[in-house]
């Protein structure tokens, strides 16, 4: 039971990305809009369209990720060979950190770029 808790954690965690990507790049159409209404050309936006587009595929990575950990684990309790994940969750939580303050940075960007 508790591999398929992890796999739906996993699961629910890969849906959010997914839907912060999409919110990320609906930000870019936004973004885009508010700009050519202050009569400015956004170099930027795009940049935003593919950190949406980063985080939708990031988050679909990481389902099929969770789903392959799941099956791995469940061969492994039955055989009694059980081994925590170790670099997946690493690669993950790297990936992700990364993912942040990429994200960060380019907010930072756009608060300097709009003084």
């Amino acid at each position: 039971m508790a591999n398929e808790r992890t796999f739906l954690a996993w699961f629910r965690t890969g849906i959010a990305i997914i839907v912060f990507g999409f919110a990320i790049g609906r930000f870019s159409i936004a973004l885009r809009e508010f700009m050519k209404i202050q009569g400015y050309t956004s170099v930027t936006a795009g940049f935003t369209t593919w950190l949406g587009i980063l985080s939708a595929v990031g988050g679909v990575l990481l389902i099929f990720a969770g789903l392959s950990r799941y099956r791995k684990a469940r061969v492994q309790i039955d055989t009694n060979t059980f081994e925590p994940a170790g670099m997946v969750i690493d690669l993950v939580s790297y990936l992700l950190g990364l993912f942040g303050l990429l994200l960060a940075g380019y907010l930072a960007y756009i608060e300097i770029l709009n003084k």
